[in-house]
């Protein structure tokens, strides 16, 4: 009998727990997910950077508040000093005098004139005492007065500085989960990526263009605007920093705030109080030098420069750029020399 001829051995697949399968490839997420949650995460981020700089800067009221007050506690307690040393002097008087009653005086005195005018003087006196006291008395209770408030002050710097630090914690979560998402592409990937960011802004920016608005768009810069704008051109190129006000580096609201106290005008550090405090404008009348406002929640801040275009500082690991006025959601348009 002929031996069987042996066919092809068929080798079973390896069990997920095989040493010999080796670790299963993850699948690759589709790169529009991946830029969705990117864009989640730095919006994120830029929110809580908007709430740090808010209260890194009523921590900084709160400083100059209690420097304000330490200075006048210093004067006032000068003064009381100053008061004391003649609430002293004038008691020392009084006992030296032996503080025998007018009318006792008046009785053992050999000239009775000489009374009378000494009278006149000590009722001067009393009155300049009775004076002393008083003004001594409203020193102490504004003393106490502004060292409560000093205390208020320091009590609420307390918790801007603990709101910031829970703000920084958050803001370097989500800089750092962004990071990371990113570093996990493939260098191909990144490129593609970032190509999608621009085609997304590109027709954002010709969707809005295509409507006609730059036809409506005819403003001048004013002179202020105009030194503003010119600031803001010359940090084109420098990186975003959240928290930064320069000058090496910026974020949204820095570069605007720092790029109108160039031009001799002070406005909020945030975007979000940028919308809120300063005079809005509509769209088709702004000029060079106004401010746009991004998103539904006033997260993100550029300078209009002209022919449709802004200069803004936009994410962690981008630099100051110029972009299209129309790149991203329009929230309103506010001018800090209105």
């Amino acid at each position: 009998m002929a031996a069987p001829v042996a066919g092809p051995l068929s080798v079973p697949p390896a069990r997920p727990d095989d040493p010999k399968a080796g670790a299963p490839k993850p699948e690759k997420r589709d790169l529009s997910e991946v830029r969705e949650e990117l864009d989640g995460l730095y919006h994120e981020a830029a929110v809580a950077t908007d709430a740090y700089n808010a209260a890194e800067e009523e921590a900084k009221k709160q400083s100059d508040q209690i420097v304000r007050l330490a200075n006048k506690i210093q004067k006032l307690q000068g003064k009381r000093d100053t008061l004391k040393d003649r609430a002293g002097a004038a008691a020392r008087a009084q006992y030296r005098s032996g503080g025998v009653p007018p009318q006792a005086q008046l009785v053992l005195s050999d000239n009775p004139q000489e009374f009378l005018d000494g009278a006149q003087r000590v009722r001067q006196g009393q009155h300049a005492t009775t004076n002393l006291i008083g003004e001594l008395s409203t020193t102490e209770a504004d003393l106490q007065l502004y060292a409560k408030d000093a205390g208020l002050y320091w009590l609420e710097l307390e918790q801007h500085t603990k709101d910031q630090a829970k703000r920084k914690k958050k803001i370097e979560a989500k800089i750092e989960a962004a990071e990371k998402l990113e570093k996990k592409l493939e260098k191909e990937e990144r490129a593609r990526l970032l190509q999608m960011e621009q085609d997304a802004e590109i027709q954002s920016q010709t969707a809005w263009l295509d409507t006609g608005i730059l036809n409506d768009i005819k403003g001048n810069a004013s002179a202020q605007g105009k030194k503003a704008v010119a600031f803001a051109s010359k940090q084109i190129g420098k990186p975003y920093v959240w928290g930064a006000e320069g000058p090496s580096s910026y974020d949204c609201s820095g570069l605007t705030s720092q790029a109108w106290a160039a031009a001799g005008r002070g406005i909020p550090r945030t975007s979000q109080e940028q919308w809120r405090q300063l005079p809005r404008i509509k769209v088709r009348d702004m000029r060079p030098g106004d401010l746009i406002i991004y998103h539904a929640d006033a997260s993100h801040v550029g300078m209009y420069v002209g022919n449709g275009a802004i200069v803004h500082a936009p994410r962690p690991g981008r630099n100051v750029t110029v972009a299209g006025a129309g790149s991203m959601p329009i929230l309103g348009v506010v001018r800090p020399d209105k």
